[in-house]
């Protein structure tokens, strides 16, 4: 791997303290307005923000909207929804990172991809890790959280695939195309399975509109940005490795900030799957992130 300049390094550590922060900010924001609610006001305020990014593909244009609707707005409801739902968030971060050895099951699938036993044993550590924090009383008592979460991950790992099939798209441009297509159809369901959303938007605090500006500007925009920015000047292997410190980060802020109590089967599961992520991520050869 190439050394990282310490002042990219220093950038890439704090895009992972600002994604790591974002899943306990996101508790908060969900806490003010109902889940879906709160993901469609998030596409929309980041629809406005890169509406001068966005371009017609012509036939492409099918294959894209798909393609942003599974990274965009379904697996972001479905992680949202999960948070809503969760009482530990510490269980919840290490959960999304579900999402690297489902891209790389179906790269195999539906990619032909040529995997050996050192992504084999990363995609095994990953799963266990899981298992093991699955039996902890904690974690099952908030089974329906995690399955949200877990599904996040496999949708958001699907539309990966389908980014790896499109023309090559300026990261604000994906950006834009994510948001255009999700934000409609957010608010729809919103408001055909949630309730009371002027009512919501009225009494929603600064902590909640607060929480939304954060998942939307610094999360969405600034840090992925920037995550691009360094992807485009470093290989891929020095810099993906070092996105396992955001969930991390977001087991340190549950605990310090949401009271996340922390068992020793949740911490032996976290870093066995961790540990699985980072032997999968060091093996690929290309890796392509849009984010929570």
């Amino acid at each position: 791997m190439i050394a990282i300049a310490p002042r990219h390094l220093l950038l890439l550590v704090g895009i992972t303290l600002i994604w790591g922060l974002n899943l306990v900010v996101a508790k908060v924001g969900v806490g003010d307005m109902p889940p879906v609610l709160f993901t469609a006001l998030r596409f929309g305020l980041l629809a406005l923000m890169t509406t001068p990014f966005l371009r017609w593909h012509g036939e492409a244009t099918g294959a894209i909207v798909v393609t942003a609707l599974l990274v965009g707005g379904l697996s972001f409801t479905l992680l949202f929804v999960g948070i809503a739902r969760a009482d530990n968030i510490s269980s919840v971060a290490i959960v999304s990172q579900l999402g690297v050895p489902f891209a790389t099951l179906l790269s195999i699938a539906l990619l032909g991809e040529q995997v050996r036993w050192r992504r084999w044993t990363g995609i095994g550590l990953a799963f266990l890790g899981v298992l093991l924090m699955g039996f902890d009383p904690a974690v099952f008592a908030q089974r329906a959280s995690l399955a949200y979460v877990t599904a996040s991950a496999f949708v958001g790992s699907l539309g990966l695939i389908g980014i790896k099939r499109l023309p090559r798209l300026p990261p604000l441009e994906l950006q834009a195309w994510i948001a255009w297509i999700s934000w409609p159809m957010l608010a729809v369901l919103s408001f055909l399975v949630e309730r009371d959303h002027l009512h919501a938007l009225v009494t929603a605090g600064w902590v909640g509109w607060g929480a939304l500006l954060y998942t939307t500007v610094l999360s969405s925009l600034l840090a992925h940005t920037a995550y691009f920015f360094l992807v485009q000047r470093y290989p891929v292997t020095s810099i993906a490795p070092l996105t396992v410190l955001s969930p991390v980060f977001s087991v340190v802020f549950g605990v310090l900030l949401l009271g996340d109590q922390l068992t020793p089967r949740i911490v032996l599961g976290g870093v066995c799957t961790l540990a699985g992520v980072l032997v999968i991520t060091l093996r690929e050869k290309q890796f392509v992130d849009t984010g929570s």
